[in-house]
């Protein structure tokens, strides 16, 4: 998201993920000039997300494992609704979010070796397999798996 956002001249904000991949981001088209990284945002990320709406097309806000009560989670959408910004919050648990997702990791493809088989512990990751899980109104169904 971060990658299409900049790549089309928006503006995004990474709250609270001092792990963020930003080569990552770069290799898949992002604009690295566009993106504000706040990796440390102190005891409060959602009142700095809130702050950074106002110049921002997406805030990623990561929640560091806290939880937002569904009071202050309505005001701050409506503040992303008011300034045309999409929130996306990870790591945490959002009161009151039209939609959930849940990914992980369900296995890796190695690129092979000098004769074509990977070596244990050797080797490039050539592709990763991701489990994901939607749930939530937004979503059209209860719950929805896909991958593998």
């Amino acid at each position: 998201m971060v990658a299409a956002v900049t790549a089309e001249g928006g503006h995004v904000a990474i709250i609270g993920q001092p792990d963020v991949g930003l080569l990552a981001a770069a290799e898949m088209g992002a604009d690295l000039s566009r993106i504000a990284v706040i990796p440390e945002p102190g005891a409060d990320p959602v009142e700095v997300a809130a702050v950074l709406m106002d110049g921002m097309d997406l805030v990623v806000l990561g929640l560091g494992g806290r939880t937002v009560p569904a009071t202050r989670a309505r005001a701050v959408v409506a503040r992303a609704r008011q300034r045309g910004c999409t929130l996306l919050v990870t790591d945490g648990d959002w009161q009151g979010a039209s939609a959930r997702l849940h990914a992980h990791v369900s296995g890796y493809e190695i690129a092979g070796g000098r004769d074509g088989t990977p070596t244990p512990g050797c080797g490039r990751i050539s592709r990763v397999r991701l489990a994901m899980r939607a749930r939530g109104r937004a979503i059209g169904h209860p719950a929805r798996a896909v991958g593998g």
